[in-house]
């Protein structure tokens, strides 16, 4: 009898606690809808949005979204099935620049996968690029933050970003996964090295071997 009754309150606590969960994290959804719009316009007003997607071209943004999000504009924020995606898409890194001041690994990526359900209801694809084009974080450089392409053009090498040739621009792109780890300046041999297996990526010589593989084991040498 004392292990039936242990059981139902077992049951019962785990199922308050499944509740308060729930609610909690209904609240989260609510509330980041109804700040959304203010905080885009905040961060966009803050980042200066030197860049618009317009502004690169086709070729461009195909290598951008083959290595970064390669069913960006078909998701709905999440995407957990597409071989070398990752676990962050463009939304997710969005939501985490957007509602977080500060994020640790854990629960907080699923409050960061909610939210950034919410930001694609809330806000178009397009502006979505519009905003991770100029906020993309760099790595660190002379002790600031580096933060989207047109200043990482500038930083890197000392171009303004229409001037970069083609395979500047897939360096910067290969830096978006750690940058400060494949920094250019620093880290030059490990930029270079991802360079090369994104370039058999776009040359369709190999592929992910799943959704996390996104250093692209596959494309070594």
């Amino acid at each position: 009898m004392r292990f039936k009754a242990s059981a139902r309150l077992l049951t019962k606590l785990l199922l308050g606690l499944l509740g308060i969960s729930i609610a909690y994290y209904a609240v989260v959804m609510i509330i980041g809808y109804v700040q959304t719009p203010k905080l885009v316009a905040a961060r966009a007003a803050n980042a200066a949005m030197a860049l618009a997607a317009d502004q690169f071209s086709a070729e461009h943004l195909h290598i951008l979204f083959t290595v970064e999000d390669p069913n960006f504009f078909s998701h709905n924020g999440l995407d957990l099935s597409t071989p070398g995606a990752g676990l962050t898409t463009i939304t997710q890194a969005l939501a985490k620049d957007l509602y977080f001041e500060e994020f640790r690994p854990g629960l907080a990526k699923l409050k960061q996968s909610l939210l950034a359900l919410v930001l694609n209801l809330r806000v178009d694809k397009w502006e979505q690029l519009d905003l991770f084009i100029n906020t993309a974080y760099f790595g660190d450089h002379e002790g600031h933050s580096v933060n989207g392409f047109a200043a990482a053009a500038r930083v890197y090498f000392d171009k303004e970003f229409a001037a970069l040739t083609r395979a500047e621009y897939v360096a910067l792109v290969a830096m978006l996964i750690a940058p400060n780890e494949l920094n250019i300046l620093t880290r030059p041999e490990a930029n270079a090295k991802r360079v090369q297996r994104i370039e058999r990526l776009l040359r369709a010589e190999c592929k992910p071997s799943g959704l996390r593989d996104v250093l692209y084991e596959n494309c070594g040498e």
